[in-house]
């Protein structure tokens, strides 16, 4: 049996082909700042926000880690967060030789909130992007 020092040394060497859906994995966070008197739900004051690669891109980055060469194919749309999932790729040290853009399609998001933990992980609720004072 080989040992487990011995098979991360050998990914080295292995190149993988990834080949699935291309996501942008957006995160938000802010502190609520009351619940709303037309529903049930909290409004947010937006503090801040984060935007990651996600679904065949995160395992590209999870493959990378483990010291293999991922090759990424998928395809995005022609739109902003294609924009930004693209922008993101170099930042990371992936390669979008294997990414196609497409006008027929919406690049995908994934929104993610975080809130403090008194609140509802499943919240849906309004959020208020606080602008900074002149």
């Amino acid at each position: 049996m080989m040992e487990t020092t011995t098979i991360f040394q050998t990914f080295e060497k292995v190149k993988v082909l990834i080949v699935g859906d291309l996501m942008l994995d957006r995160y938000l966070w802010g502190e609520v700042s009351r619940i709303s008197p037309e529903a049930p739900v909290p409004v947010v004051r937006f503090q801040g926000e984060e935007n990651r690669l996600g679904g065949a891109a995160n395992v590209a980055l999870n493959v990378m880690e483990l010291g293999a060469t991922p090759y990424l194919c998928g395809v995005v749309g022609k739109d902003e967060k294609a924009a930004r999932f693209l922008e993101l790729l170099p930042q990371t040290g992936l390669s979008g030789e294997g990414i196609l853009q497409s006008e027929e399609r919406m690049t995908t998001v994934k929104t993610r909130s975080s809130l403090p933990t008194n609140t509802s992980s499943g919240w849906i609720g309004k959020i208020r992007k606080t602008l900074p004072a002149k």
